[in-house]
C-alpha cells in the first residue's frame, strides 16, 4: 500500500534531523525534499560534514520507504553509500530522493543532494528493509 503526498508537518523527521536544522519540503513515496543548513554541521575544517550529508540522504530516503511502507509497517536501513563531489562552507543544501524500487519487502532509494547553485555536494543510495510493527 502506498499513501499519497503528505503535508510536511505531519512527517515526523526525528530527534537528530531536527538537531540538525533539516526541514522537510515535500513529502511522497515517490519524491521527498528536504533542507538542511550547513552552519551547524561542519567539519573541522568548515566543510559540510560527509556524516551530516549521510544523515540527510538516510532521512530523505527512509521518509520516502516509510510514505510507501504504510501505517502500520516499519522501515529499517539496510545499506548506505554516500560519494561526496564538493564541499560545502555556507548556506542550505536540498536533498530530493526518488525511489530506485519499491517493493514489498524492501525499498532503495537515490538521493541527490545539492548546493543553492544547483551543483552536486553529494549522491547517496538507502535501501530499506519493511517489516512489521
Amino acid at each position: 500500500m502506498t499513501l499519497g503526498s503528505v503535508p510536511p508537518e505531519l512527517v515526523p523527521i526525528g530527534a537528530l534531523g531536527e538537531r540538525m536544522g533539516i526541514t522537510i519540503v515535500e513529502a511522497a513515496p515517490e519524491r521527498v525534499v528536504l533542507t538542511m543548513p550547513v552552519e551547524g554541521n561542519t567539519q573541522p575544517f568548515g566543510l559540510l560534514h560527509g556524516g551530516a550529508s549521510a544523515v540527510l540522504v538516510e532521512t530523505a530516503g527512509s521518509i520516502g520507504a516509510a510514505l510507501h511502507a504504510g501505517p502500520d509497517m516499519a522501515v529499517v536501513g539496510l545499506d548506505i553509500s554516500c560519494t561526496h563531489h564538493r564541499g560545502a562552507r555556507d548556506g542550505i543544501v536540498t536533498a530530493v530522493a526518488g525511489p530506485l524500487s519499491l517493493g514489498r519487502t524492501v525499498t532503495s532509494y537515490e538521493v541527490r543532494v545539492t548546493d543553492e547553485q544547483g551543483r552536486a555536494v553529494c549522491t547517496g543510495r538507502l535501501t530499506c528493509l519493511i517489516r512489521p510493527t
